[in-house]
Parts: structure tokens; sequence; C-alpha cells
């Protein structure tokens, strides 16, 4: 819908001339609102007022072009020099910007006001700012039109941090650059047939010649900068100032056409705004040097806060990275996949995690837990009983005894200090797993045909309560069936309560399992995808761990397992018992290496145990020997002396293992290495 026209020539020359000072603060207020593309309502006699410009700035099509340093300048028409700013005098009052001597008190009262309310309008518009980018283009956004033609922002470049000690030399960074341009080309034209001046392309070239300013000490930018107060261009020194800036071929208009107000944080000057109006309008006046200050010191103050917030951001992105595991394992029998997501950009840390920790035997510990709120405490707590629950874990404890040590973890952390936890322990040889709960929502087991289900597991207490109970349930674990770990982020928001929230859970996988067929699960990086895009928007208010795992399990027909009593004929027992389990898998290639390092381990074993040795292999895509016994007394390498009988077993295994170890169990140890089945 177009706007209406005026009606004559006449009514348009006064339309470009008036005033429109009393315009500028509800121009500000209107830039960063939606455009309505509506038609101004028409004044008394006919003639439709035009909409301040000021107020376009928000139209795609609108008259402030923005550049950044690095990117093409977006094309466009020009706009009419008839902008909404301050016009006082006549175009040709030779810049000086007097007020007419026959200017009543009331209407300098009346102008100085809207000067003020303009002030306070585009302070509003640069404090809605929170991130760097933001603040920068607020100024540009409020000044350009309504109170200079054209803005050069430069940001000292690195930033200084607080109380941090600035980087030398002194360098100043363009960060952004707006100008007025024409978009209306009948209006320009027009006005140009009647007399009146537009702002065209053939204005000063305010374009930096580099994008890097080197401060020099000494010189006039520099004395300028320590002065703080904006300057017009009227001085010797602030024109070499500006030359210094923008580069010795780049000309700015001079007297007061050109305001250079430094930028100045709470402790340091950040960098400099340059201010220009062009020749057909009014020049600044000795009051617009109290705005720019204004303009300057919301400014400075907003992006020291900025920065500040991007180091608070930073910190807080580090802190949350670190605590999470940085990748799975790859344990045997089961495969994993993971996903973290943040509340929201504005509150990255949170108190949830997972992990998955390998255990003696094959088996691999399952955990995710949420710690109660959104700071960098709570991730600090987080990541305390992250670590506390891998040592338990590699204690070999029961899931219950987990949990019970974890909540007096939490409790000699303070008062407040809660947690949910679930705590699962799958074994892919007896095919079982055993699951025991701290208050948090149960897991939800997707098996091979299709069939979701929500495991009932006991919900027990959160974690830092204290005197309470933890009861563990072992339930089966069949091959190809997938389990699915959540905080309660996933399933619970303002919208739906967490039952209802865990009920679509389990409709969404199982009606992504239909997608491939009852004989094949789903890959399980997409089906934790396709978790995520179940969350509608409004649907996420709390952060979300989300941990997958999918049981393969270890088939009987690849582990063997004996008994050997702890005597002197148990290495030789063990060789044989070895070597019958190769011929039966047709790993004939490792015999040799396997009697050796199998030899050497039950050794070790029966020298210090005092009840059966228990020997096992397992066949998956490697060979895996275990060894357990009965003492608590871990072994280490050492080096052996050349007049020594013994001490060469364990270097022997780190030789021709691929990997080894050792794991101290609650009865006693388990000492494992593992070989290739494929050279």
């Amino acid at each position: 819908m177009t706007e209406p026209q005026p009606t004559s020539h006449e009514s348009r020359r006064k339309e470009l001339a008036r005033p429109t000072e009393q315009t500028l603060a509800h121009a500000v207020e209107e830039q960063g609102r939606p455009h309505a593309d509506t038609p101004a309502a028409p004044e008394p006699g006919g003639t439709a007022r035009r909409s301040p410009l000021g107020a376009r700035s928000s139209d795609r099509s609108g008259g402030v072009t923005a550049s950044v340093p690095g990117q093409p300048e977006r094309a466009g028409r020009d706009v009419a020099a008839a902008s909404a700013v301050p016009r006082v005098g006549a175009p040709d009052d030779g810049g000086a910007g007097t007020p007419d001597p026959g200017e009543g008190a009331a209407a300098v009262a009346r102008r100085e006001g809207d000067r003020l309310r303009f002030v306070g309008a585009a302070t509003r518009r640069i404090a809605r700012g929170i991130d760097l980018d933001e603040i920068v283009l607020g100024l540009c956004r409020a000044t350009v039109p309504t109170f200079s033609d054209a803005i050069l922002v430069h940001l000292r470049d690195p930033l200084p941090v607080g109380d941090e000690r600035p980087a030398t030399p002194f360098v100043l960074r363009l960060r952004r650059t707006d100008r007025l341009r024409l978009v209306d080309e009948a209006l320009s034209e027009s006005a140009e047939a009647e007399g009146l001046t537009v702002l065209g392309g053939a204005g000063p070239d305010l374009t930096p010649a580099s994008e890097l300013c080197e401060v020099r000490t000494g010189g006039e930018l520099n004395e300028v900068l320590r002065g703080v107060r904006p300057v017009f261009a009227e001085s010797p020194a602030a024109r070499a100032a500006l030359a210094e800036l923008l580069g010795p071929d780049r000309t700015v208009p001079g007297g007061r056409r050109a305001i250079l107000a430094p930028l100045r944080g709470r402790r340091r000057v950040i960098g400099a705004a340059v201010f220009v109006r062009g020749p057909e309008r009014p020049a600044f006046e000795a009051n617009d040097l109290l705005v720019a200050a204004q303009l300057a010191t919301h400014t400075a103050l907003g992006i020291d806060k900025a920065v500040l917030y991007g180091r608070e951001a930073y910190i807080a992105d580090e802190l949350q990275r670190t605590m999470l595991p940085d990748s799975l394992p790859q344990p045997t029998g089961v495969r994993l996949a993971s996903r973290y997501l943040p509340a929201a950009e504005t509150a990255r840390v949170g108190g949830d995690w997972y992990d998955a920790i390998p255990l003696p035997g094959s088996r691999v510990a399952l955990v995710v837990g949420d710690v109660m709120g959104h700071s960098m405490t709570s991730a600090a707590i987080m990541g305390q009983l992250r670590t506390t629950a891998q040592t338990l874990a590699g204690l070999d404890l029961p899931p219950a005894e987990v949990l019970h040590h974890l909540d007096e973890q939490a409790q000699r952390l303070g008062t407040d200090r809660m947690a949910t936890c679930l705590y699962a322990v799958y074994d892919p040889v007896a095919h079982r797993i055993t699951i025991a709960n701290a208050g948090h929502p149960p897991p939800v087991l997707l098996h091979l045909g299709g069939r979701a289900e929500v495991l009932r597991v006991p919900p027990g207490a959160p974690i830092g309560v204290g005197g309470v109970d933890f009861e563990a349930v072992e339930l089966d674990a069949p091959a190809g069936a997938t389990l699915l770990l959540y905080t309660d982020g996933l399933v619970e928001s303002r919208l739906r309560d967490v039952w209802t929230g865990i009920e679509q859970l389990r409709e969404r996988l199982a009606a992504t399992a239909q997608l491939t067929g009852p004989d094949h699960s789903p890959p399980l990086e997409a089906l934790c995808d396709d978790v995520l895009d179940m969350l509608g928007p409004g649907d996420r208010d709390d952060d979300i761990a989300l941990l997958a795992a999918r049981f393969d399990g270890i088939a009987p027909s690849d582990v063997a397992y004996w008994f050997l009593d702890p005597e002197e004929t148990a290495p030789g027992r063990a060789r044989r018992l070895a070597r019958r389990a190769l011929e039966r898998w047709g790993l004939e290639e490792l015999t040799d290496s396997v009697e050796l390092l199998v030899s050497e381990v039950v050794t070790n074993a029966v020298r210090y145990a005092e009840r059966p040795v228990t020997l096992r292999l397992l066949k998956t895509d490697v060979l895996r020997c275990e060894v357990g016994d009965d003492s608590p007394q871990l072994p280490r390498q050492r080096r052996a002396r050349d007049t020594d009988e013994g001490g060469r077993g364990l270097f022997l295994v780190n030789r021709l293992a691929r990997r080894w170890g050792a794991t101290r169990l609650s009865g006693g140890k388990v000492v494992w290495f593992e070989l290739p089945t494929r050279p």
C-alpha cells in the first residue's frame, strides 16, 4: 500500500523544510520495531504527513545503509536529505548552527526538551544490547539519520577485559559504519528541481584507508582520546586526530559538521565514535557535544559489560565442556551415543551430566545425573559428583552403594546440594542390567521389534537428602535393545508435566523404530537426533543430557570361563585350557602369545591367592583374557635386575599385549590384557 502524496509542490517544499526535532525521541523509539506498511494519517487540508525517516531504519528498504568491515555494502537507493534530524537555522547559515535571533524562549525550551528526550530514547536503544555487536548496532541505529548523517565506530583491538592490562601498541579497529542514503528517487529529483539539496554519493568519502589504526604515543589522536570529551573538527588538533584515525587521503567535513567522541569505559578509553553531518543540513550545536558525550558514555559502559559477559560465557562454556566427557569409551558388547544441550544461549551452564565407565569383566557403568540449578556453582558440584562416581565405579561397588556414597558426598558439599542420578551396570556376558535410581526420571528401553517401554525402577530420593536407602533392580538386557537415559529437561517443561513428556518420548521411540523394520534397530546417532527433534518451541526450560546404549552383548559361545586352584600346577593347566579355546575359535596363530601371557599372569595370581583363581577368555573384535584372585594388592610393573629370577612377567605383558590393566574389586582384583584377533 503506497503512502498518499502531497497535492502540490508547495506542500512538498514545506514538508521537506519542516523542523522535525520534536520527532527525535519518537524516531529512535520506533527503530527496531516492526514496520507496518500503512499510509500515514492525512493532515488537515488533505496533505498526508510523512513519517519520520528515522523510524524507517528497521525497514529492509530503509534509508540507513550499514556496513561492517570485511562485508560488501548493501546496495540501495539514497534517501532524501529531509530526514528526522534537528534543523536549526537555514542551510546556508555558515555551518555554525546558531539559533534564529527571533526565536522565542518557548521554542528554545521545546527544542532542548526534544534533545533530552532523544538522548533518553537513544540510550534506551543502546542499553537493549547484550553482546558487543548489538550495542554498537544500537548506537548506529539511534544516531543515523536522527542525529547525524554518518557514524564510524572504532574499538580497541583487542578489547581489555576488567582489570586486565591492555595490549600494546594501542590499536583501534573499525567495528561498524552507518550512513544515510537515498531511497526515494522521485522525492530526490523533486527536491533538486525545487532547489533543495540532497545527500548523494558525492559527499565526503568516510571509508577509512585501513581498518586498523595504531594510536601513536604523543600524537594528536592520542591527546584527543586522553581528553575523553567529544570535540568538534574545527580545531587543528581535532582535524589532525581525524586524519590519523581515517587516513591522510580521507576528507571529513570540518568545523562543526563532525564530532570525534572518545569511548571511555570504567577504567580506560576503549575506542572512538565519529559523528558526521553533510553540508545540506544544519551543523552541530554546542549542546550536541553533550548529546555525543552521553551516547559515547552509555555505549562504552555497555561495551565494557558486554566484554565481561563474553568472558563469563567463555569461562562457563569451558567449565561445562571440561566437566563432560570429551568422548565416550568403546566397551565390548555395547555401543554408545550422547547429546548435551544447554538451557539457552544466555544460560549455557547447567548441572546435567552423563558418563560411561568401563568396568572389569567387560561390563560398563552408565550414569546420568542432574544437579539443581543453572550456574557455575551447579556445574562445579556436578563435576565433583561425576568424579566421585567415577572413583566409586572403579572400586566396582554395586549401584545402590554408589548412590549411597554419592549422597554422603553431596551432604559434605553443603546442606542445599541436591541432585538426581541414575546409575546402571550392564553385563554383556549375562545380558543383564542392574539399575539404581535417586529421584531421576526412569529410563526407556526400546526393543528390537519396535516396542518401547518405561522401565519400572524404584524412584528413590534425590542425592543430598540423607538418611535414605537406595534399592537396585536387575532386568534383562536383550541383544539389539536400546536403553535411553536422559534428564528431566527432555520431558518436562512449562507446557507439559514430566509423565506426559515420558509418554511422548516412549511413543516417539516406538514410531522411529517402526521406520527401520522389526529386524533392524534404528541408527544410534540418528535416534538421538530424532529424540531431540520432539522438542518444540517453548518445550526447553532446562538443559538436557542424553545417553543412549545399544546392547550387542557377547554370545555364550565366545566366552570361556574356568576356576583354577591356587597350586603350582595352575599355570600349566591354564595354558592347556587357553590352547583348546583358541583352537575352537580358529585363533591358533595367537597360541604362543596367549600361553606365555596367561602363564605369567596366573603364576602371579597363584602366588598371593588363598581361594580359587578365575580365568576367563572373551572373543569379540579382540581377544580379552581376565585373571581374578582374592588378593587386593595390585601388581606394579618394575624393571628387573640381571640377577633377579622373577619380576619380568608384567614386562612381557606390557610388550606383547595391545592393552592391559588391573582393577581392584570389593573381594580382590582382576588383571586383564587384550590381543588383536587379526594382524
